[in-house]
């Protein structure tokens, strides 16, 4: 006879088939609560919290630690469908995949989408596919069973803006048919089509997760004593039901091959405790300090008023899953509530490495060579000596992953090395063969060939009194720090790291002069014009991209302070209507129209850092661990897709000066630039 749907059976020693073992299995729990573009989703948080607790609570069910990994805002596709297949191999008995957050419908191939923190409604490339994730659970490792259980939300703006579109068949429908043709499959959904998953109150779960929870907690007083998948789904279910939501909220389960039968959680409403209770003066018993421990987890979640309840809960969270250090950036104008810049990925792999018995360090200026959905490849300049051009592979902006290759390098036209190179700046020319390197050793300004290393033809002309003393009055070690070419190759821009002795500062923002040269790619440079801005307080200039050919530039600013470490911001500059400076004596004290227009991007202390660990190595600033000594930068070109479609990605590399104190790392944002 067989058992009916959701009873009990008793399984003989040593049988494993009739239960889901925890012990053999392995668990993914996958949520989403912190979006760019789409609503938040808070309730997803606590989701996480509670399910993973009642899932290794040994009363319940009691997956070991080793076997349940909880994945919070992947980033990429990668970061969600990777722990999935990971799991897949660890897993003998059964795969348990759990997701919470926005789902949204590609309405042209109809299927389910999984968002990410990046997501948009309307651009399926910046989701997964929910047949990624069904092949990942179906095609990875030999476990006997597979189980998905699918929260996603329709509610919100994203519901707003598919008013009126075709969808038949959204949510649970769609859900549903990720695991078809896998054997021994179970899968149970918050919704079913076009009917959206609630999470009304954003400091507790939401309504199917928490319903989930409740009844594994909680038990079914008149239950079996072992619960299978099918029986919580019933019970989920009523509970909805019972709660009159304003739109009805229908789960939705399906079952291949009696898995949804099968024994799952122990009821703990019937059966007794585990661990028998001790004696009155031993204290409580043990399964009363877990279900205190849950129970803390769980007010502190809800935000319920008591004492140490709510910290508990963060701290746990903090310390199990770290926010990552991506999201918003400070900086934006104070007429518009929109980021100017979102921080995307930051690595340390190129931090104290050797290439070919060469250390990797000293890394200046950037510049890209080629971009691709596949990956970005640059040059990297170091400033010592001899000058190194490294090739580096960067990864995407979403998934850094910088590898450098055998460095090139730089040498005088009749092949001597230089006895000193402090090279500081870097611009490739078109066609990508020769590149231009502005050196503070001189200072001096020189193109070379990049596969041989060798310099081409005689230094630019660098005009006097930009120069050290006794001819000009540059700072010694602080003159030419960076380089732009116009887009048309007309306009070369060179840029001092600090004010002349002559110029000073105004109020403690320096004065900084940028000299324009015109020419011909390939050809000779002139110096032409110079041009003044103030830069931040306390702030140097390190870095310069073109942005058109009618002199808008985008300047990096840098400065450390002992005590306060170091601080970094981005700005847009304009020469455009800027008067020519090349006569003035000293820009000491000039009125604020000679100076260019500065827009500014972000400073960036204003980026999230993230939780405890999420920036492995702290940086030179205690306000935030992702700072160190930016002093290269490369913008990328415009998206024409995607979430930032209309930005531009940015990278930014930090010096490390060759001391053990700093960091060569690389970060990654979307830009928005004024026009």
């Amino acid at each position: 006879m067989t058992a009916p749907r959701g009873a009990a059976r008793a399984a003989p020693a040593g049988d494993h088939s009739a239960r889901i073992d925890p012990r053999r299995s392995a668990c993914v729990l996958i949520g989403v609560d912190d979006y760019t573009l789409l609503d938040s989703l808070r309730s997803v948080r606590h989701n996480l919290v509670e399910l993973r607790a009642v899932l290794t609570d040994e009363e319940i069910w009691g997956i070991p630690e080793d076997r349940i990994v909880t994945v919070a805002n992947p980033a990429a596709p990668a970061d969600l469908v990777g722990p999935i297949r990971q799991a897949g191999l660890l897993a003998e008995d059964t795969l348990i995949v759990y997701y919470a957050g926005h789902g949204l419908l590609d309405r042209h191939e109809r299927q389910l989408l999984l968002t990410l923190p990046g997501s948009a409604e309307g651009q399926p490339d910046t989701c997964v596919r929910a047949g990624d994730v069904r092949r990942a659970i179906r095609d990875t490792g030999s476990a006997l069973r597979r189980v998905l259980i699918l929260d996603c939300c329709f509610s919100g703006q994203v519901l707003t803006e598919m008013a009126g579109a075709d969808r038949g068949r959204q949510g649970g429908q769609v859900a549903v048919e990720t695991l078809r043709g896998v054997e021994g499959s179970y899968v149970m959904t918050s919704a079913p089509r076009d009917r959206p998953s609630h999470a009304p109150d954003p400091r507790r779960c939401t309504v199917f997760t928490g319903a989930l929870v409740d009844v594994m907690r909680q038990g079914l007083p008149d239950g079996p004593g072992m619960l299978g998948l099918h029986t919580l789904f019933q019970a989920v279910k009523a509970r909805i039901t019972a709660m009159r939501p304003e739109m009805p909220q229908e789960p939705q389960d399906e079952d291949r091959n009696g898995v949804g039968g099968l024994d799952f959680v122990r009821n703990v409403a019937v059966l007794p405790p585990l661990f028998p209770p001790a004696e009155p003066a031993a204290g409580p018993p043990r399964h009363s300090r877990l279900r205190t421990l849950v129970w803390s987890l769980t007010a502190g979640a809800a935000g319920l008023a008591l004492g140490l309840g709510a910290p508990l809960a963060a701290d746990w969270w903090e310390r199990a899953r770290p926010a990552p250090a991506t999201g918003a950036c400070g900086g934006q104008p104070a007429d518009d509530t929109a980021p100017r810049a979102v921080l995307l990925d930051h690595s340390d792999a190129l931090n104290k490495r050797n290439v070919d018995y060469e250390p990797l360090e000293g890394l200046s200026s950037l510049a890209l060579v080629s971009q691709g959905p596949d990956g970005v490849e640059a040059l990297a300049l170091a400033d010592n000596s001899p000058g190194l051009l490294f090739p580096l592979d960067l990864g995407t902006p979403f998934d850094l992953d910088p590898v450098a290759d055998t460095a090139h390098t730089l040498r005088r036209a009749n092949g001597d090395e230089f006895r000193w190179y402090d090279g500081e700046a870097l611009v490739l020319e078109p066609g990508g063969r020769t590149a231009l390197i502005g050196s503070e050793t001189g200072p001096a300004i020189r193109r070379f060939d990049i596969a041989g290393g060798t310099q081409i033809g005689r230094d630019f002309p660098v005009p006097e009194e930009l120069r050290y003393w006794p001819h000009g009055s540059a700072q010694a070690g602080r003159s030419i720090e960076s380089l732009a070419l116009s887009p048309n190759g007309r306009h070369l821009y060179a840029g001092w790291e600090a004010p002349l002795a002559k110029d000073g500062d105004q109020r403690g923002r320096a004065v900084i002069r940028i000299q324009r040269y015109t020419g011909e790619p390939g050809g000779a440079y002139t110096p032409d014009r110079q041009y003044a801005y103030l830069a931040g307080d306390g702030m140097h200039l390190v870095e310069l991209v073109a942005l058109d050919d009618k002199g808008g530039l985008l300047a990096l600013e840098r400065e450390y302070t002992a005590g306060l470490g170091t601080a970094v911001r981005v700005v847009q500059l304009s020469l455009d209507g800027a008067r020519d400076v090349t006569d003035e004596d000293s820009l000491y004290d000039l009125p604020a129209d000679v100076f260019a227009e500065e827009t500014p991007v972000f400073d960036l202390a204003d980026c999230p850092a993230g939780g405890p660990g999420a920036v492995a190595t702290p940086g030179s600033n205690p306000r935030n661990p992702l700072l160190d000594n930016a002093e290269g930068m490369a913008l990328g070109k415009e998206w024409t897709t995607g979430p930032y479609r209309g930005w531009r990605p940015l990278y930014l590399i930090s010096d490390d000066n060759g001391s053990g104190d700093q960091i060569t790392r690389l970060y990654s944002f979307a830009v928005r630039l004024e026009p």
